[in-house]
């Protein structure tokens, strides 16, 4: 059961095959059959593990964590009770921040700062610790949209800047070849390597660059910053024969790294989910995952891209690979201990995945992802040291199961809940021998920020979060604790999604703010972005600037802990509105996808039609506020319903085109406006507000239907 208690809609199929369920009844425990089977024959197998064995210490593992997980999960609630109570006992009272920070130490939700200290992380890939570059996320249950991500790698600069605003202005559509477009890209692509690498041209008649890395009949190599450039020579190519030079395009070196994401951007409720996730896991660390499609009236098979030769220089083809598990929160009916209880999803996504990931340790992958033998995953909404130490506690014991040595699984904190960015230092020396990985998330931070203080009163308004004091500290915070313990490079320090896949042009203006911040990643969109976003690591030299900010001051507690209080703030009925609104059609645009297509992240039309990547984070935030609204009586339920029912009717006009897409309007005892009606009036109430435990009851009801 999760932990809002809410019923299973139907029960997993937990009968399998007889010397399957033979091994696993006798470890105690109740697996979804084809996920036994899968288990067993495609992870197990291939890397002579015993099944017996496995499903015993899984078992035995299972035994030790789960009652420590129920009690870190337990200790959030009952420090949100002590905070909601100090809050309600001070009603009225501006907040003092030596009183509040006093209260926050006596409780425990502040922790000792650590000692300075050095991580010692060992055997990281230089896309990770040395490199500087954009980094994707995808959802792992998208085939297709996973072989994309991890074959961005590489993407031409010529097509990024053809097809995208990024080039003063989004092209016409529809029609064929523009040759003015096309000479705007060329010029534009020339500046690029004009800035990029000086002098660039000298190579094409005979002389030298200190760029250069290689040649050969079709281009030339050029590295900076640390990324590579191949400028493609072809005169038979339709835009290279026209061309002075020759030259068919600029290949940019552009994500480094991709998070294969089995939490927020996917809706994965049950077995035949998690298997689903689990088998393009395994498929694309394995090197065989492909997708055949239609696409322009064409059948097309994708498949991953094989590395870059150029002579004895072989560069990867694909992203360096990290799997985002979920936190500690969720269970999964997937697997059920022997009382019939649901296990943590965490802690099976932390057994299979690393399984899955110890066929690239082993050398059964075709390609090979880590080539430092490590296995590198993601671990979200950690709140505090406590939970970083289970995590790091945990892993120990997943090597121990699988024969790995230690310290071969990597983590990856998200610094995105209060009580972890409140304590950074400390979660950081929680796993100072295995982290590769920090970045802030403004989503899912600005909801725990809405959530912790619930009780305080009303909020800002959504859209002026970005500009409050807490926000500010949190970004620089990071960055500087990243450095004091010496992430860099060893680690990435990483920054948060652009959300607006189509506007690219305004990322090329606002987002090279994140390598001028420090951070050596940042999130991207699309394959398309990483390439636009790489320019940006050419034009900044992040581990200088990181050499720069070393031993700057950092930002206070005092800023971090900056409660966004809308206070003798009183907007007018139209303002109540316009906020309820924006609120209330984000909130379905997402819902009803998540629910009735299983769809967790995809763009999203936002209130003015401006499409944006959702995902749970942003459903967050959405539901989060519109509770503290309701809960201090800046809006009423009727008002909050009068915007639920007149977005429903604006959803269902944005998603018209869409044949599997179920009306809203009409549909309000369906499980779709059910979902987002419990996600505002239930919020309150809701685990650190987070949104999975509704979104899955619902999910599991419409597939159940």
């Amino acid at each position: 059961m999760n932990r809002l208690a809410l019923p299973r809609a139907a029960p997993s199929p937990y009968l399998c095959e007889d010397h399957v369920s033979e091994r696993v009844e006798k470890a105690g425990l109740k697996v979804d059959a084809a996920l036994a089977a899968f288990v067993e024959g495609q992870v197990l197998a291939p890397l002579g593990q015993d099944a017996g064995a496995f499903w015993t210490g899984f078992a035995a593992l299972l035994d030790r964590f789960v009652p420590v997980n129920r009690a870190l999960l337990a200790k959030r609630e009952d420090l949100q009770a002590q905070i909601d109570s100090w809050h309600l006992s001070r009603a009225g009272k501006p907040l003092d921040q030596a009183e509040y920070q006093a209260f926050l130490r006596e409780i425990g939700y502040l922790a000792p700062e650590p000692a300075a200290f050095t991580i010692g992380t060992q055997n990281v890939d230089p896309e990770i610790a040395t490199m500087a570059g954009p980094q994707l996320v995808v959802p792992v249950l998208n085939a297709r949209f996973l072989l994309n991500a991890a074959n961005a790698r590489w993407g031409s600069l010529y097509d990024a800047y053809y097809g995208t605003d990024a080039l003063d202005a989004a092209p016409a559509r529809p029609g064929g070849y523009d040759t003015v477009r096309g000479d705007a890209v060329i010029k534009a692509a020339r500046a690029f390597l004009d800035g990029a690498v000086p002098g660039w041209q000298a190579v094409f008649e005979g002389g030298s660059s200190e760029y250069l890395v290689a040649s050969r009949d079709g281009g030339y190599l050029f590295r900076n910053n640390g990324l590579h450039i191949e400028v493609v020579v072809d005169p038979n190519h339709p835009v290279g024969k026209d061309d002075p030079l020759h030259i068919a395009d600029v290949m940019l070196e552009a994500a480094l790294t991709t998070i294969c994401d089995m939490e927020d951007s996917v809706a994965a409720v049950d077995g035949e989910d998690k298997l689903n996730a689990y088998a393009n896991w395994l498929g694309v660390i394995r090197g065989d995952l492909s997708e055949t499609f239609e696409k322009g009236g064409k059948t097309l098979t994708r498949e991953l891209n094989g590395d870059r030769v150029w002579g004895d220089l072989v560069l990867p083809g694909r992203s360096l690979l990290f799997v985002r598990n979920v936190g500690h929160l969720m269970t999964n009916p997937a697997i059920l201990l022997a009382d019939g209880s649901e296990i943590p999803e965490g802690i099976m996504d932390a057994v299979i995945t690393s399984a899955i990931g110890a066929h690239d340790v082993r050398g059964l992958a075709r390609f090979g992802n880590s080539r430092a033998g490590s296995i590198y995953i993601v671990k979200p909404k950690q709140h505090g040291p406590e939970e970083c130490a289970f995590t790091n506690d945990l892993f120990d014991a997943v090597e121990d199961l699988l024969g790995l040595a230690r310290h071969t699984i990597k983590v990856g904190v998200m610094d995105e809940e209060r009580r972890t960015s409140a304590n950074l230092a400390a979660c950081i020396h929680a796993v100072k021998d295995r982290i590769v990985f920090i970045n802030t998330g403004f989503l899912d931070r600005t909801g725990d920020e809405i959530h912790t203080s619930m009780r305080a009163g009303p909020m800002i308004r959504k859209g002026d979060m970005k500009k409050s004091a807490w926000i500010q500290a949190y970004e620089g915070r990071n960055v500087q604790i990243g450095l004091a313990c010496g992430l860099s490079g060893k680690a990435q320090i990483g920054k948060g999604m652009w959300a607006a896949p189509d506007l690219m042009g305004e990322m090329m203006v606002q987002k090279i703010g994140h390598p001028k911040s420090g951070a050596n990643t940042a999130w991207v969109p699309s394959p398309t972005a990483a390439t636009l976003h790489a320019m940006h690591y050419h034009a900044v030299d992040v581990f200088a600037v990181q050499n720069e900010l070393a031993g700057q001051p950092c930002p206070g507690l005092d800023a971090l802990l900056t409660v966004p209080l809308a206070e003798g703030t009183n907007w007018s009925e139209e303002e109540i509105r316009e906020e309820l609104d924006n609120n209330a059609q984000g909130l379905l645009g997402y819902v009803v996808r998540w629910i009735d297509q299983g769809v967790g992240c995809s763009k999203v039309p936002d209130i003015n039609d401006v499409g944006l990547m959702e995902d749970r984070a942003t459903l967050r935030i959405s539901s989060q506020h519109m509770a503290n609204w309701l809960l201090h009586g800046v809006c009423t339920k009727d008002q909050v319903m009068d915007s639920l029912r007149r977005m429903a009717a604006k959803v269902d006009a944005q998603n018209a085109g869409d044949p599997l897409y179920e009306p809203l309007v009409g549909n309000e005892d369906a499980p779709a406006f059910r979902a987002a009606l419990d996600l505002v009036f239930k919020g309150v109430e809701q685990p650190s507000g987070y949104t999975e435990p509704l979104l899955h009851h619902w999910r599991q009801v419409k597939k159940a239907g």
